[in-house]
């Protein structure tokens, strides 16, 4: 039978789908919006097994303040800057959050199996990934606990979606001092709130590893301990927010700017797409 424009149309508006095989599809379902619909899913679901092994470094960040106590940053990932940028992309990154949001989900595997729209994160997933024709993953999830939050999202590209994500969870008045902080995680990517919260394990082989570098410059042996000592010290000033020069005046601390503020940073978290 002849397939209409229209139809072709509404299809590939609904689906995403191309016109090549959204046309092939309404012909072999007879102009049935709904069989076409099925074999273009089918088709798609297929896809998605030849596409388990590809790389994933473009997608999303988002992040949402779940009213509770708790805030949610998720990364999504995709293949391309086009599927990324793309709304239905977009559009499932939002589905994804909040499916995940109100489950709160805090890991990956969790947040798969949270329930969404009668079937799970990772069915969702899956039968949109077939529509957009890449392998799309819930790469990270991160549940956040705190009084409030201050949540920042970076566009390192004004045509793609943020790619950069930070919430921080904190006690205080000072919201715009708050979201300074979120900015300056965004830049400085620390890894932890303290030096405290930095493993042991971390910390012992950055010393061996600053020892064996400082014996290497041949540095007087007398000297050596202060010497390892001041560079463990610029270790923690790397990974650990509170010990950080603040991004905005490195005269100061970040814990002498939130201690300035009235805030305590109690948790945060930062993704970053594709890192």
């Amino acid at each position: 039978m002849a397939i209409s424009i229209a139809d072709i149309k509404a299809l590939r508006e609904q689906l995403g789908t191309g016109m090549v095989d959204t046309k092939k599809a309404l012909e072999e379902a007879d102009g049935d919006l709904e069989k076409a619909t099925e074999i273009l899913r089918l088709k798609g679901a297929k896809g998605n097994a030849k596409r388990a092994d590809r790389s994933t470094s473009e997608g999303l960040v988002a992040a949402v303040d779940n009213g509770d106590g708790t805030a949610t940053l998720i990364e999504l990932a995709c293949e391309t800057d086009f599927v990324a940028k793309g709304d239905k992309f977009v559009g499932l990154a939002d589905r994804v959050l909040a499916a995940v949001a109100a489950s709160h989900a805090d890991s990956v595997e969790a947040g798969l199996a949270a329930p969404a729209e009668g079937k799970t994160v990772a069915d969702v997933i899956d039968a949109d990934a077939a529509i957009l024709g890449e392998k799309v993953e819930l790469r990270r999830v991160r549940l956040v606990k705190g009084d409030q939050f201050s949540i920042y999202l970076h566009k390192t590209s004004k045509d793609l979606p943020p790619q950069v994500g930070v919430v921080v969870g904190y006690t205080g008045a000072d919201a715009e001092t708050a979201r300074s902080i979120a900015q300056h995680i965004s830049f400085a990517a620390p890894e932890y709130l303290t030096r405290e919260d930095v493993p042991a394990e971390a910390v012992e082989k950055e010393r061996a590893l600053v020892e064996q570098i400082t014996r290497e410059e041949g540095k007087p042996e007398a000297a050596l301990p202060k010497i390892v000592e001041g560079r463990v010290s610029a270790f923690f000033k790397q990974v650990a927010l509170l010990e950080q020069d603040y991004a905005k005046d490195n005269k100061l601390s970040v814990s002498k700017v939130l201690q300035d503020a009235g805030i305590t940073v109690s948790d945060f978290a930062r993704f970053k797409v594709g890192a």
